[in-house]
């Protein structure tokens, strides 16, 4: 039987970079990298300060996380690049845009700007810049085929600016698209937004796994979970106060467009035939 692709593997590697004795980490981006889905009695930990924390072995960290629950690319781009910037980071991830591509005023070309403009100031001022290309998040979520492919389309699109960026500024990615272990139901929250507790380390594992490529060597971040689940009393409660209400939003958010690109579909297929 196969082990899970998220089992302990050990640690080792061989450095292309010189390491950094001080490493400053800056992390800008949504709810998923501001550590929602695990819970600590201190609050939200998450992938980032996992991996900052392994990283604190063995060497000397300072971790900036400007990461804010529900922020869009315009939100990283007008409030917290100054602060990343000013915070000279010598690694810097940049995952945002999933928030983006569940609302109505999806605006393609001014993502690509913004994320554009943050990678570039975080690359000219030093930083090795750690990006993504995203999974389908319409699996995880389980949304229904007319919201899904649109949603489907503008993933892709969000991915094609990632790589984008990639080529322009030499940032590293963490291609979730490719690694179908993301799908795993262990790796997601019971509300399936946000990684669990599990997923979060496993996010740490595959970012670490980048660096120690680049030369910063450290130990691999633990996947061995230490927060106990919520309860099911919590889990009804965040579901109607929090996951329930937002899914609505962004379902009537969405709906209208999602209808009239079936249309237009239809019609096209009509002519065509």
């Amino acid at each position: 039987m196969s082990q899970p692709e998220w089992q302990e593997r050990p640690y080792g590697g061989t450095p292309a970079l010189p390491t950094a004795d001080y490493v400053r980490f800056a992390v800008l981006g949504d709810s998923a990298s501001c550590g929602v889905g695990d819970p600590t009695s201190h609050g939200w930990r998450g992938w980032a300060r996992i991996l900052s924390d392994a990283i604190a072995v063995d060497h000397h960290v300072s971790l900036c996380n400007l990461a804010v629950p529900g922020a869009v690319v315009a939100d990283v781009r007008r409030k917290h690049l100054d602060d990343a910037v000013a915070h000279r980071p010598v690694v810097a991830s940049l995952v945002v845009g999933l928030n983006d591509v569940l609302r109505s005023g999806w605006d393609p070309e001014q993502i690509r700007e913004d994320l554009l403009h943050c990678a570039g100031a975080l690359a000219r001022h030093g930083a090795l810049v750690v990006t993504v290309r995203f999974h389908d998040h319409t699996r995880v979520l389980g949304i229904p085929g007319p919201l899904a492919r649109p949603l489907r389309r503008r993933i892709q699109t969000l991915n094609d600016i990632y790589d984008e960026v990639h080529e322009q500024y030499g940032a590293l990615r963490l291609d979730l698209a490719a690694d179908p272990a993301i799908y795993s139901r262990d790796l997601w929250s019971f509300d399936r937004l946000h990684p669990s507790e599990l997923g979060h380390r496993w996010l740490a594992r595959r970012v670490a796994d980048l660096l120690t490529a680049e030369g910063l060597l450290f130990p691999a971040p633990s996947l061995t979970c230490t927060s106990a689940p919520l309860s099911r009393r919590e889990q009804v409660r965040t579901l109607a106060i929090d996951v329930a209400p937002w899914l609505g939003r962004r379902i009537r958010d969405l709906a209208p467009r999602a209808a009239r690109e079936a249309v237009h579909r239809t019609r096209g297929r009509l002519r065509l035939g």
